[in-house]
């Protein structure tokens, strides 16, 4: 079953011919479409393994790989307009556990979604890696224990 064209609407960086690059952290960028199955739960998966930000202090780049995952309610997030959104970060001066936390709150700001959680593996610098983890569950929800326990998981 293809979408239609009120299905898309907000959509409208995926089929260009040419994509413009933002240089400087935009949210704006971020684009989502309707979820066709609402009803069902189910975990979506974006790997960015090229994310680069800078250091706010020394303006050395920091790179890492995001994982996004989320259980969507009523929209998708758009994969082109991510990519650009993430790409935005480039020239970005934030430590690494923020830039972690400003994505986590573009998104359930855009998506509003059942559960989300953002990961990022950065690449060692001054011989530290860091690996900062943020999750979100929709409020009186059954994720929020999940929420949780992904949590705890993640801090031993």
């Amino acid at each position: 079953m293809s979408r239609t064209e009120k299905e898309l609407k907000g959509v409208s960086l995926l089929g260009q011919n040419k994509t413009d690059y933002v240089y400087d952290y935009n949210p704006s960028i971020l684009e989502k479409f309707s979820n066709k199955h609402p009803e069902n739960d189910y975990m979506v998966t974006l790997d960015c393994p090229e994310f680069t930000s800078l250091c706010p202090k020394t303006g050395q780049p920091d790179f890492a790989r995001i994982t996004i995952r989320y259980i969507p309610d009523k929209y998708l997030v758009e994969s082109k307009s991510l990519k650009l959104y993430l790409f935005s970060f480039r020239n970005h001066g934030d430590f690494h556990e923020d830039c972690i936390n400003i994505i986590m709150k573009d998104l359930v700001q855009l998506l509003n979604p059942k559960y989300l959680e953002v990961a990022g593996i950065f690449t060692p610098r001054g011989g530290i890696a860091i690996y900062p983890f943020v999750n979100y569950a929709q409020e009186k929800s059954a994720y929020q224990k999940m929420a949780q326990k992904r949590l705890f998981k993640t801090m031993k």
